[in-house]
């Protein structure tokens, strides 16, 4: 029994790699959407390079899992066949293709026709790697806590409560801002609030769920306190990036960092429990 602390590796890779896609996402619409200046677009771009040091802090994390950095590629063999081996492939696919593209852009090297099907491209990489991470769970049926729609659900939160708060972020470290950014909370209080009815109706599940040897709600026995601690982090984040907003001003980059942390928090606290939550089938299983 425990939090899955020990998964840290897993949690911070996943956590990363979620928010990661959701800002990128947010960043390309805002260079879409065309009603940028030429210099604003350039410092929109420039402001990307954030995305790519946390993708790769979470791809660093994700080799130490492994025990030896040297057997990363060894999790390649079973590209197709095997769930992990796609996970790794579309997360280094997505990464490849966005920095790639990203340096070409920063460069002045990529022309406008082509960023735009990069950054289609690369947006739609994206929620495929995060896809993929969800099948590396929801496919193993003999562990009934992953193999629910709490995993999709949860993965994709992520995404949906991270991703604006960090493509906020780069946006105003690109000294962008316009009335299209207010929407970003909105979508991640929804995310949040989202996230506290998972949170809840997944609790409820647990003691319903159990083997022959082991209850599932047994596996975490302060799952009520650690969701708890999550929503709060995850409330006082929202709450730094909308209260300045209210009171008719953009939040300072420092509390929006500050922000942004209490977001990894609060989502590093989730995906421990997450990982906390693994059990076999065993002899039985019952739900």
């Amino acid at each position: 029994m425990g939090s899955g602390w020990h998964e840290w590796p897993l949690m911070i890779f996943t956590v990363f790699g979620q928010c990661v896609a959701g800002g990128f996402i947010v960043l390309a619409v805002a260079l879409l959407k065309g009603d940028l200046r030429a210099d604003q677009q350039q410092r929109l771009v420039m402001s990307m390079f954030g995305l790519w040091v946390l993708m790769g802090i979470g791809f660093i994390a994700s080799t130490l899992h492994l025990g030896s950095p040297m057997r990363a590629f060894n999790s390649l063999n079973r590209i197709g066949a095997s769930s992990l081996s796609n996970e790794i492939a579309s997360g280094a696919i997505f990464f490849a293709v966005g920095g790639l593209g990203w340096l070409l852009a920063a460069l002045k090297r990529l022309p406008s026709g082509l960023r735009s099907l990069w950054l289609i491209v690369t947006m739609v990489l994206g929620v495929v790697f995060v896809w993929m991470m969800v099948r590396v769970y929801n496919t193993i049926d003999t562990v009934p806590t992953w193999y629910s729609i709490w995993t999709p659900l949860s993965f994709f939160l992520t995404m949906l409560m991270g991703g604006p708060l960090l493509g906020f972020l780069l946006l105003r470290v690109a000294g962008i801002d316009g009335w299209a950014m207010r929407l970003l909370p909105a979508v991640s209080l929804l995310a949040l609030v989202a996230s506290a009815v998972v949170a809840l109706m997944q609790g409820a599940e647990l003691a319903a769920i159990h083997s022959s040897i082991q209850q599932a709600s047994s596996l975490v026995p302060d799952y009520g306190s650690l969701m708890a601690w999550r929503i709060v982090l995850l409330a006082a984040a929202l709450t730094c990036w909308v209260l300045p907003q209210i009171k008719g001003h953009q939040p300072a980059l420092p509390l929006l960092s500050f922000a942004f942390v209490l977001v990894l928090a609060g989502e590093l606290i989730g995906r421990g429990v997450f990982y906390g939550l693994h059990m076999t089938v065993g002899v039985a299983i019952a739900n």
